[in-house]
């Protein structure tokens, strides 16, 4: 088949055309996706990358796709999906959305995150530089979903619990479904502060969403179907069920339950690592 002058286009810029009006770029950095959505009168960008290099990279690639005005999100607080914030507004971006707790975390943990992008970014990670600076989001998705009209097409903004964070926000438009890093596609979950129980049961929240969303958009990775989204939430059903079960057993050495997890060691630790806190915080809590 041809390949049209659009797609030879969006192909050069990174941008893969997953649905009508809706594209994802995979940066190199980290592999994080961000998302475009293109209306009649505004677009939307769905993450803002790891600091301004980035972050700039991805507003020029959006730039020869549309000259309409933008508005961004972040799905969570994580500095590889906001810390392009302050490029983002530097340039006009009118608005920036996220849940409340995603603001709170950008807020209390913004400076301490810097170094994770040391590799990437280094004068974000130094807070050295133009547009380095934590910029929170500007607009916040409470307990009710936010609908967004672009013009020709909305974009729903939704929370449906806690999993990778708490405060993890789902962007869905057409038949598309941004799930940030709640899905991800190529890569073990990343347990770190997570809430695995609660990442389960909103995995099995994302699955019945199936008659309204048949393309899921991970946040590192490739596009994915919902029997993908099963998959993972099986898996995570099955891994939490064997940490918690060598949990219950104090006689043995938990991490002896790393090697039949269907992780790599370092998120089979990091799952282990998680149980174990939020064991002792309800512990403590009673």
């Amino acid at each position: 088949m041809t390949e049209t002058p659009q797609q030879h286009l969006t192909g050069q810029l990174g941008w893969q055309e997953v649905a009508p009006r809706i594209w994802v770029r995979s940066n190199t950095a980290y592999s994080v996706n961000t998302g475009l959505v293109v209306g009649d009168e505004r677009a939307l960008l769905i993450d803002t990358g790891a600091g301004p290099g980035m972050a700039q990279e991805i507003y020029d690639a959006a730039r020869q796709l549309t000259d309409l005005p933008l508005t961004a999100v972040n799905t969570h607080a994580h500095f590889d999906h906001y810390f392009g914030n302050a490029l983002m507004l530097a340039n006009g971006v009118e608005d920036i959305w996220a849940t409340a707790g995603c603001a709170a975390s950008v807020r209390e943990n913004g400076n301490t995150h810097r170094s994770q992008a040391a590799d990437a970014e280094p004068e974000m990670a130094a807070g050295m530089g133009e547009h380095t600076e934590i910029a929170e989001p500007t607009k916040l998705v409470d307990e009710a979903p936010v609908d967004l009209d672009l013009g020709g097409i909305s974009v729903t903004l939704f929370h449906l619990g806690r999993g990778h964070t708490d405060h993890d926000l789902l962007v869905g438009a057409g038949d598309v479904l941004f799930t940030g890093d709640l899905v991800e596609q190529g890569a073990d979950p990343q347990f770190e502060d997570s809430f695995p129980k609660d990442w389960i049961r909103t995995l099995g929240k994302i699955t019945a969403l199936e008659d309204l969303y048949t393309v899921f958009i991970p946040g590192h990775g490739s596009p994915v179907t919902v029997d993908f989204v099963t998959t993972q939430m099986n898996k995570m059903r099955t891994a939490v069920a064997v940490t918690r079960s060598a949990m219950d057993q104090a006689s043995v050495d938990m991490t002896k339950a790393i090697p039949i997890l269907p992780y790599g060691p370092e998120q089979s630790r990091a799952l282990l690592t998680r149980l174990r806190t939020l064991a002792r915080w309800k512990w403590l809590k009673k």
